[in-house]
Parts: structure tokens; sequence; C-alpha cells
């Protein structure tokens, strides 16, 4: 009889034999206390959404690191109806990969779905010109010239894409004028504007110095893997301002130290008003740019403890996330890893150093019988604590896993709920990349996911009947600030709870999720202030907010600070 993982570390959790768990998973497994939740339920609603998207890793068999990392997704409204359509991206044969040549999805593309309004999408790829090319990997979205509409950027194997949104429907490649190439490995990928004058920057995070032609390695590994290749250096391009960017890796103290990058995600740590951007290396110490206020960043990792894993060593690092945990007012980071995740604390003005708070949060325990990959730090059943999902799948084999839902108690705790969430969470897939959204407007935030060398899945957040909670999403438009509010700071106060949430682009594993900040309400009906502090320095200060909305937020012309009230339209 074959026994998921996940049912083993129930039957442990249950007072089974824990020597048992831990000798079939390899990892430390401590007792959980469930207890019976109304939950929303995730269904798979791929069927019937329209969503067609079978990833290519460009072979027949899996046979190589380049292959195997997979490719992730984007939310965003490009068309600007008020719902957030879906950018996936894929893989392709790349010529010389190996010697049994099997070629696979030789026509593969990079789709793009619009979303209907009635939970069913249009594959528009064809009519909107954006297909990509070559072994695409990572993907953001952001307004980088200002004219009112998302723009895309694409990562790869020795190429990158960056599509300007000509406002009808359609995209244009300008990655040559606009001088953002990256002829190199590129992965995990974000805008961001770095400087606060109003203009989205991006910065590329690269993996390695892949080799196709190297074969040096033994069987049981089935293929080389990022130790046997040399690290790349990362790169950050300037927005200039007229559709050009200048590339300031080196001055900016990007480029000065080569790493193994997979995931990125951007999150300013010590709230002094400027991004930071953190990156996570693979199987070598993760890296944490602080931005020091002057158009240069310092690499703080060790300095403030999270750049190793929990004993020292350096980690298989996938998909980092910046997120406030336990409401604090200090952005956290979780980070989903092969081996075990890692949950830091960010104590803020008590010194800026990272507890490492993995086990003592009960994450632990649901982390070594993974490889994870994709990750998203939100609030899933809208209770006003944000919750961790996580997506697995096989390292250098498809081995198909079991994805993982773990409850923010309210208690700086995390409980693993996957089974009680819904038949989802039963199944195994080989997951890469993961975005995380409401595309359908209720409120409750759903999941795109993709799968190595397999069809995406469209999940839906349902929340049970008779017990929703409520919530508030923030559609922000930056004026003085950069059109998508990147880097701005939200506080929201409503009854007894008080949350923080920073407007960011890229997120966790190769993917960017709803650009839209979100806060869960619990049964809370208004959220009595919202401050919204803009990159610009503007502070903009909202009160009496009815919940379960879409707000659109301007910001004020004026860089004064400014208090409204809102009537709840």
């Amino acid at each position: 009889m074959r026994i998921s993982r996940r049912k083993l570390l129930t039957l442990a959790a249950a007072g089974g034999p824990l020597w048992a768990a831990r000798r079939l998973l390899g990892a430390s497994v401590a007792p959980q206390h469930r207890t019976a939740l109304a939950l929303p339920q995730y269904e798979d609603i791929t069927a019937k959404s329209g969503i067609n998207f079978t990833h290519s890793f460009g072979e027949k068999e899996l046979s190589s690191i380049l292959e195997g990392t997979g490719s992730g997704c984007a939310w965003f409204d490009y068309n600007n109806d008020g719902l957030l359509d879906l950018y996936v991206v894929n893989g392709r044969y790349v010529e010389g990969l190996t010697d049994h040549s099997a070629p696979d999805g030789m026509d593969a593309t990079n789709h793009l779905y619009r979303n209907n309004g009635d939970g069913t999408f249009t594959d528009v790829t064809a009519q909107a010109g954006v297909p990509g090319k070559g072994m695409g990997t990572g993907v953001t979205v952001g307004d980088f010239d200002n004219d009112g509409y998302q723009d895309i950027y694409v990562t790869g194997y020795n190429v990158a894409i960056l599509y300007h949104n000509n406002g009808d429907g359609t995209f244009t490649d300008v990655t040559a004028d606009a001088g953002v190439e990256n002829p190199f490995f590129g992965v995990g990928t974000a805008f961001l504007d770095y400087d606060r004058d109003g203009k989205l920057d991006l910065f590329v995070g690269n993996y390695l110095k892949f080799v196709p032609s190297y074969r040096q390695f033994y069987g049981a590994k089935h293929y080389p893997g990022p130790l046997n290749y040399e690290p790349e250096f990362n790169r950050l391009f300037h927005n200039n301002g007229n559709g050009t960017f200048t590339d300031v890796s080196k001055e900016s103290g990007i480029g000065l130290q080569a790493g193994r990058a997979m995931g990125i995600t951007v999150g300013d740590y010590d709230n002094d008003g400027w991004p930071d951007i953190y990156v996570a290396n693979d199987t070598m110490p993760s890296f944490l740019y602080h931005n020091n206020r002057n158009g240069t960043f310092t690499n703080v990792a060790v300095e403030v403890n999270v750049a190793y894993g929990q004993n020292g060593e350096a980690t298989t690092s996938m998909g980092p996330v910046f997120g406030d945990y336990d409401n604090d007012g200090w952005q956290d980071l979780f980070v989903s890893d092969a081996d075990f995740h890692r949950l830091f604390h960010n104590p803020g003005k008590a010194g800026g150093f990272f507890l490492d708070m993995t086990d003592d949060a009960g994450i632990g325990s649901v982390s070594g019988q993974y490889v994870a990959w994709g990750d998203g730090f939100f609030d899933f059943d809208n209770d006003g604590w944000k919750d961790i999902f996580i997506v697995n799948g096989g390292l250098t084999w498809l081995i198909p896993m079991e994805s993982s839902l773990l409850r923010n108690n309210g208690n700086r705790t995390f409980t693993d709920v996957s089974t009680q969430a819904g038949s989802f969470f039963e199944q195994r897939h080989v997951s890469r990349g993961a975005c995380f959204s409401d595309y359908d407007n209720d409120g409750y935030i759903d999941a795109f996911i993709t799968t190595l060398g397999g069809k995406g899945i469209l999940l839906h957040n349902t929340p049970p009947a008779g017990k929703r909670n409520h919530w508030l999403t923030v559609k922000l438009v930056g004026t003085r600030s950069n059109r998508d509010g990147f880097g701005a700071s939200l506080e929201a106060v409503a009854g007894d709870l008080h949350q923080y949430v920073q407007a960011v682009s890229e997120t966790g594993y190769l993917s960017q999720s709803d650009p839209r900040p979100h806060f869960g309400l619990g049964q809370n009906t208004e959220v009595e202030k919202l401050i919204i502090r803009w990159p610009s320095g503007t502070v903009q200060t909202l009160e009496h907010i009815k919940a379960d909305q879409i707000l659109t937020v301007k910001e004020p012309e004026s860089p004064s600070p400014v208090a409204l009230k809102s009537n709840g339209k």
C-alpha cells in the first residue's frame, strides 16, 4: 500500500510512530494538534476556465538543470478592464542540449489569457503578440513608461524580452531599443523604483554559466547540479525616462558579486522608505541587497542573518517572499527550499538581526519531505493573518508531490491545514512557479500553478457557506510616484486588527502575484483608517472605508500629508 507523505505526517501527528515517520521521510517530525475548521476550499477549475497551458521543458526526457528550472507566471490587468489576466512563461527545445536529442515542444509559446469576467479565460497570445522565444523562465510586470498600461519583461536562457503594452490589446518587443537585453541564464526578475524618481527600474537575477555540452557527472544524480557550473552576476537597469534603460549593475554594487539566483523578492525590510532586494541563491549564501539611498546597494545578508540555513549551511533556496506574518509592522521573510524552508522573523528596531523561527513556528515538520518551489505569503481565509502556500515537485527527477497550505494561528505559529482545504492538496504534481490573485474579484485569493512538462492548474478559492470573512483590496495609481505604486507601504486598522502590506512586483519563484495590496478583515465591516506611504514621500490617510470592495486610490499631486474620508465607493 502506498502512503503519501502528507498522510504519514498526519498519522504521526495523531500519535502514530514518530520514529517511522522520521525514518521514511528523513526529516524531523513534530506532532501537530489540528482543530477541525470550516476553511475556504481550493477547487481545481482548470478544465472549465478555458486555460489550456502545457509546459514544455524542451525534450521528452528531463536531462539538464536548464530544463529542470521550469517557468513562472504573472497576474496583471493588461487591458485595464478591472479584471486580472494571466501570462504564463513556457520552455522550448535548446539545440545541442543532449547527445540523445529528443526534441519536444518545438512550437511551444508563452501564453496570455484574457479574463472574460465570468470565470473563463480566452487565449489572446497571437493577437496580443507575446509568444516569447527561446527557453523562457521568469516574468515581471509593470508600467515602465507610466502610460497607464502594464508592460511585460520575460527572462530565459540567453534571451530576455521587454514587451511594451500599446494600450490597444497588443504589445511590441522593445528589448533592443530599451537596452535591456540579458544574454545570460535569467531567472527571477522584478520591476522596482530603487531611486524613487517615479520611474520603474529593472532587476534581473541570473542563475549560472550553463554549458550545454557538459556531461561529466555521477549517473545517480541524473544530470549535473548547480555546483558543477560557475555562478553568474545579477543585473540592474536604471530607467532613463525616455523608453530606455542604462545598465548600472557595477556602479550600483549589484554586479560585484556572482551568485546562483533563483527567485527574488523586493521589500523595505528596515522601514526606511527605500526598496531592498532579496535574492535566493542555489547552494550558496543568499543575498540581501540593502538600498543605500544613493543609487547603490550593499549585500548585508550575512550581517542580518538571512544568508544561510539554520545550521549555517548554504541551502537550495527557491522562492523568497517578504510579508509581515505577525502584524508588528516589520517585513518578515519566508524562503522555500529543496530541503528545509526558512521563516525569518524581523525584530525591527530591536537590532535588525533576523531570527530563524522555522521550527518554533511549526514549519520545519512540513519542509524536509518535499522539494519546494513557488510560494505565496497572503491571507487565504481573510482572518487578518498572512498564511503560506507552497508548491512542491521533484528536483532532478519528475517526482510529483503534494502542495502545502500553512494557516497562520495569529500567535507566530502555523498549522498545516492542507488536508482541510480541498482535494487538490491530496493530488501530486511536479510543480514549479505559482502566482496568486483574486482573479474574479470576490475578495478571496486564488492561484495558478505551473508544472514541469505538464498542465497548468487554476485553483479557485471558495469560502465556506455562511462563513465569509470581510476584506479590502487596494488598487494604487501613482502620480508623483511610479504609476503602479510599487514601493508604497500600506497600514490598515480594522477593529483589533492592525496590518501592514507593501506593494511590490515580483514575489516567490519566477512569478508575480496580484499587484493590488489585499487585507483580510475577519468580521470587521470597515477599515477605520488606511494610511498609504507613497514612494514619493506623500502620506495619504483615508478613514471609514467600507469592507468588501476594491478601492482605487490615486496619489495626491501635493507632496503634503493628506487626510481623506472614503464613502465606500
